[in-house]
């Protein structure tokens, strides 16, 4: 059982700058797929950003250029870094793991950015 603790959410002015961390009960290296997903109020979880146990990375259309997504495997923690903040990217967001042939999730960290 993965056990995901997420962190850094807050509330922040248009244009501004958060980190979030997602702490794993369990070393990165045994992760095939770890990523972050937002869910506005109202809508869908979506994906923001994945990055795959080869390193490489995707994100969605949406945030390219603004976020990035990271790990430090000596931490067992996932990093996505979020710049130039939109109104747009209010919402709760969500780490994700697929490992060991299942999906785990994090209970999630909001995010409010005002204008």
């Amino acid at each position: 059982q993965v056990q995901l603790v997420e962190s850094g959410g807050g509330l922040v002015q248009a244009g501004g700058s958060l980190r979030l961390s997602c702490a794993a009960s369990e070393t990165l290296l045994s992760f095939d797929t770890m990523g972050w997903y937002r869910q506005a109020q109202g809508k869908q979880r979506v994906l923001v950003a994945k990055i795959f146990s080869s390193g490489s990375t995707n994100c969605r259309d949406s945030v390219k250029g603004r976020f990035t997504i990271s790990r430090d495997n000596a931490k067992n923690t996932v990093f996505l870094q979020m710049t130039s903040l939109k109104p747009e990217d209010t919402a709760a967001y969500y780490c994700y793991v697929f490992a060991h042939g299942r999906e785990y999730w994090g209970k999630g960290t909001l995010v409010t950015v005002s204008s």
